[in-house]
């Protein structure tokens, strides 16, 4: 039977991303993305929980995030889950790893359209790198008249 993998999170960036080539000249961009969580213990108090989640994204996906995100930027990602192993060389030991392989990323949050200003973009840049960067935000016109829109025409 064949298995299937699917994440989604929603955090802020822990570091600025790494942008690194394969010696077969593939692009790969390694973050991690710190997700909080906020519950309530047995006795009633009030919790937070952190996790801090490793990511990869390769090719022009992996390029975008590398250019337009930093330490700090609100993100949503989606991906599929793998795991690495290696032989630690200094001790010997076997170490794995699970991260997200991001498929599809989208920028959250006012910090992101804050730092970038009038040019701040948010969208989907869709792993295979075929969908076109979003406009910026000040290519949307904000001067259309109420009752212009009919929301019943709206598919969802």
């Amino acid at each position: 039977m064949r298995g299937f993998s699917k994440a989604i999170i929603t955090g802020n960036l822990t570091r600025d991303p790494e942008l690194r080539t394969t010696p077969n000249g593939a692009s790969v961009c390694s973050f991690s993305v710190a997700v909080n969580r906020v519950y309530r213990d047995t006795s009633g108090e009030q919790k937070e929980d952190v996790s801090f989640i490793d990511c990869s994204a390769w090719g022009k996906l992996g390029e975008m995030i590398n250019q337009y995100a930093k330490k700090g930027t609100g993100v949503l990602v989606s991906g599929r889950l793998d795991q690495r192993s290696w032989e630690d060389k200094a001790t010997g030991t076997k170490r794995s790893r699970v991260e997200i392989v991001v498929e599809d990323f989208n920028f959250t949050g006012a910090a992101a359209n804050r730092d970038a200003g009038s040019n701040s973009y948010s969208g989907n840049f869709g792993a295979s790198g075929a969908s076109e960067a979003p406009a910026p935000a000040s290519d949307i016109p904000d001067d259309i008249p109420e009752g212009e829109i009919d929301l019943s025409d709206v598919p969802f």
